[in-house]
């Protein structure tokens, strides 16, 4: 069915391929709470029913994020169930009203910006407090963090710009006002929302089910409350220790120092994209693949992931492990560890890896699989004491060892093909010819959230903000400064600056290996060349 770029009627949606395994569901002709309300049914639909190949479906404040398998028929079978699916009723799990207590004060430590946006807005703090809890929200959709909900709903003389220089960190709880939203925050994160007060509630809790106490659709009332009550509650709903990995088998390796960043990755793990939780997964899983083939592990069974400078292990039961990723500096027990072959280790042994060596990722793959929870949880990297256990990973066929079939080392320069983004129309031309035909640089500020890259600046045709949607792995947004970043595996769920173009899945990878500094050049392909290029 061709039904890409198509609307019919007011209430058709127009369907935009984004990547090889994702398309946006759009509904231009809508009023933006309507274009919400039917994405909110349409991601409903889809999940209590979910046809094959079906991975995940998220709402976006008008648009609708649907991610499905690229190497089956999924495609036209999802499109299919979209157009069908419209004006039919909504899969309803009953109208949910949450109140949520409100700590509302113009002290620093708790509301800092609430005397500001009062002077702005020409009443007192506790005036404009007074008419924020009054408000009448709906949960639109969750992004930017695990739990996040965005509220609309807010009075219009609420309504406030974000900070220009976002805060490095924002307490758990703080109730903010950005533009035309609010929300709270659920865990301490960088953030540039306006803060007013703080709320005891616990927003998330991945062992709860569903793990995020707002969802799309829910109606919310803010209760306002003193001092002495908000510390009650937030004692009350004090957030629980958590295990650092799940009691599948007996621990096999203890932390002794993390190293740069170390963190257990194996496959994306989709289908909580509605709750905020991003999918991870490795950044380079080809190195993680030969990491597994080599212990006689499936190709994404979970392993670590190693940045830069590896860590520090002890060894807490016998094991088989291996090593992939360039050139990388390894012993145990003093001796050099060789990497791309199966190593036997022993109870008592120390495994230290060094400086990885001309990529900016390594792995550790180990027989079995390392053990994560069942049900996904937000990224963390892993802390001296972890304990890491077995898994009960299914085996493979195991490859002889030896370093042949190693991902290659990252070069000086990078070529790197992309798909046009679901906003290349906002882009001048010029803006365009910049971006496919300039030099980047791999900065140093990147993470697993997003590849920051530095040069010429992308001029837009308008603003770089958009209604928040559903991203993807690979998306490349440009924000205000014209500096493209390339979306990572912990992403926010859902973002709001215009995106030129999408990294193939083919070719992630070697962005998941380059070093800070590494050039990047940027070539458009087309869906069938990138379909062409999927690993089979």
């Amino acid at each position: 069915m061709e039904a890409a770029g198509r609307a019919l009627s007011r209430d058709l949606p127009r369907i935009v391929p984004v990547a090889e395994g994702a398309f946006l569901v759009e509904y231009p002709e809508l009023p933006e709470d309507e274009a919400n309300a039917a994405s909110i049914a349409a991601a409903r639909r889809l999940s209590a029913r979910p046809p094959a190949g079906f991975l995940d479906a998220i709402p976006g404040a008008r648009t609708l994020l649907v991610e499905f398998d690229p190497t089956g028929p999924a495609r036209d079978r999802l499109e299919r169930e979209v157009l069908d699916g419209v004006g039919l009723p909504a899969e309803d799990p009953g109208r949910r009203v949450l109140r949520v207590p409100v700590y509302y004060d113009a002290d620093p430590a708790v509301g800092p910006d609430l005397a500001e946006l009062a002077r702005g807005a020409g009443v007192a703090p506790q005036e404009l407090a007074r008419r924020h809890a009054a408000g009448d929200y709906r949960v639109a959709f969750l992004g930017f963090a695990p739990g996040f909900a965005y509220l609309t709903g807010l009075p219009q003389e609420l309504e406030a710009p974000r900070l220009s220089t976002p805060r490095t960190r924002v307490a758990a709880g703080s109730v903010g006002i950005a533009a035309s939203y609010t929300g709270i925050y659920p865990g301490g994160t960088p953030g540039g929302w306006r803060l007013i007060g703080l709320s005891p509630a616990r927003l998330f809790d991945e062992r709860q089910d569903p793990p995020s106490l707002l969802l799309p659709g829910d109606s919310v009332r803010f209760a306002p409350i003193g001092r002495e009550e908000f510390e009650k509650l937030r004692s009350v709903i004090a957030e629980p220790a958590r295990a650092s990995s799940p009691e599948q088998g007996a621990p096999v390796l203890r932390v002794a120092s993390p190293g740069v960043f170390t963190s257990v990755q194996g496959g994306p793990r989709r289908g909580w994209g509605i709750y905020g939780v991003p999918a991870g997964g490795a950044m380079d899983v080809e190195s993680l693949a030969r990491a597994n083939s080599l212990v006689g592990n499936r190709a994404l069974a979970a392993g670590l992931e190693m940045s830069l400078v590896g860590p520090e292990l002890e060894v807490l039961s016998d094991a088989v492990i291996a090593l992939s990723g360039g050139a990388v500096e390894a012993s145990r027990n003093g001796r050099p560890l060789p990497a791309g072959t199966p190593v036997e280790v022993r109870a008592g042994d120390r495994l230290k890896v060094g400086p990885i060596r001309g990529v900016a990722r390594a792995y550790l793959g180990l027989c079995g699989g390392v053990a994560r929870p069942d049900r996904p949880e937000p990224p963390r990297r892993l802390k001296s004491g972890a304990e890491l256990r077995a898994g009960a990973q299914p085996p493979a066929e195991p490859e002889a060892g030896s370093a042949s079939g190693e991902p290659s080392v990252t070069a000086a320069e990078l070529t790197v093909r992309v798909l046009p983004g679901p906003q290349r129309e906002r882009f001048e031309p010029e803006g365009l010819a910049v971006f496919l035909g300039g030099v980047y640089r791999v900065s140093a500020a990147s993470d697993r959230r997003g590849i920051r890259l530095e040069g010429p600046a992308i001029p837009n045709r308008e603003s770089p903000d958009i209604a928040p949607e559903g991203t993807t792995l690979g998306a490349i947004q440009v924000p205000r400064d014209g500096q493209p970043i390339v979306l990572g595996p912990d992403r926010p769920v859902t973002g709001g600056y215009a995106r030129i173009a999408a990294v193939i899945a083919a070719d992630f990878p070697l962005l998941g290996r380059a070093l800070p500094g590494t050039a990047i050049r940027f070539v458009e392909v087309t869906l069938a060349e990138a379909l062409a290029a999927l690993p089979r």
